[in-house]
């Protein structure tokens, strides 16, 4: 049987974990310390108690997938992987630091990817003592059901390791988009941006929270920025925003006065039970007039189609690749060139 390991058991590590064990891999999930491989193993538990609860698992499937799963503290066990994926907190010394120990335990030909959602892949590879097998295979929140990674190529990335990343990602179920290195990638490059605009819009009062996603969700879009901004997490988000607004230098990435004030009150969105909205309560939907839906679709998705569009123009990615991106990494229905056609 095929092994692979994960480092980091939050809920981006445990739901890549189960999508390895899901599609019939041996996986060693390893973090720091006991505690941390528990709550790793009652993230598992409780994503796959759910599915069996559903009818989406029968219990002798489920057995099997628990079969697969060794959780641990133990480098050890992963020098005859093929590949680890590492899901740390985004923090560059983080990552120096789990890549420096990846690179001792792991033999030789085992392939060491990052989920990094916006980091170098170049500077992590750097690292390591072997670049050529080092890549990014960015997989979407909740893992288990977004059907994106992004299959990042560093600079010095070997040709056979990304052709190997894109068919395990097609194995695992999922679609595989590759690009080159650079911040944000395709999904977060475009949509941080289009985040961070809306909370500008509420910083100079310009408009509301809630007629702004209710406009947005007009469009087609699953959920207005508001909301999804606390669904990913506003710490997260201005992690991420730091991180491209050093390498574009634009305004669109300089993250907004309220993502900032929110996050030093430690109101972080949905996992800490408020953000932009209060989470102990139901939230109603909003109303707002046609001609301001209009207004404000202009106003957050022009600027966000105008960079989709410097991304095709400059080949770093085709327009199909990043409408496939959008579709799959933020329920974007026409991607982002379907919605400047429609």
């Amino acid at each position: 049987m095929e092994t692979v390991g994960v480092i980091g058991l939050g809920t981006m590590g445990a739901g890549i974990a189960e999508v390895f064990a899901k599609a019939g891999l041996h996986v060693i999930g390893v973090d720091i310390d006991d505690a941390a491989v528990e709550r790793g193993r009652g993230h598992l538990a409780k994503s796959l108690d759910r599915q069996v609860a559903k009818g989406r698992l029968d219990a002798d499937t489920r057995t099997a997938i628990d079969t697969r799963l060794t959780l641990t503290t133990d480098f050890e066990g992963l020098a005859t992987t093929r590949l680890v994926v590492e899901a740390v907190p985004e923090l560059l010394d983080i990552k120096r630091a789990t890549f420096t120990r990846l690179d001792q335990h792991c033999g030789a030909d085992t392939i060491l990817a990052t989920n990094t959602s916006s980091l170098s892949i170049a500077e992590i590879a750097g690292f390591t003592s072997r670049p050529a097998k080092v890549i990014g295979m960015h997989f979407f929140n909740p893992a288990p059901i977004m059907k994106l990674v992004e299959v990042v190529r560093g600079a010095d990335t070997d040709p056979e390791v990304v052709a190997y990343v894109e068919e395990l990602s097609r194995r695992l179920g999922k679609t595989p988009v590759t690009v080159a290195d650079r911040p944000g990638f395709v999904v977060n490059r475009l949509l941080v941006g289009y985040l961070n605009q809306a909370a500008k819009l509420l910083d100079s009062q310009s408009a509301g929270r809630d007629e702004v996603d209710a406009a947005i969700k007009a469009a087609g879009l699953p959920m207005g920025p508001f909301m999804l901004m606390d669904v990913v997490g506003l710490d997260t988000l201005v992690e991420i925003l730091d991180v491209i607004h050093a390498d574009s230098g634009s305004p669109r990435h300089e993250a907004a006065g309220s993502l900032r004030s929110l996050v030093a009150d430690g109101k972080l969105g949905r996992k800490s039970g408020a953000g932009f909205y209060d989470h102990s309560q139901s939230v109603a939907e909003a109303e707002v007039a046609a001609d301001r839906v209009a207004e404000l679709q202009r106003e957050l998705i022009l600027p966000h189609i105008g960079e989709a569009q410097e991304m095709a123009d400059s080949g770093y990615a085709s327009e199909s690749d990043i409408d496939t991106a959008m579709k799959l990494g933020c329920g974007y229905p026409d991607g982002v060139f379907g919605l400047l056609r429609s």
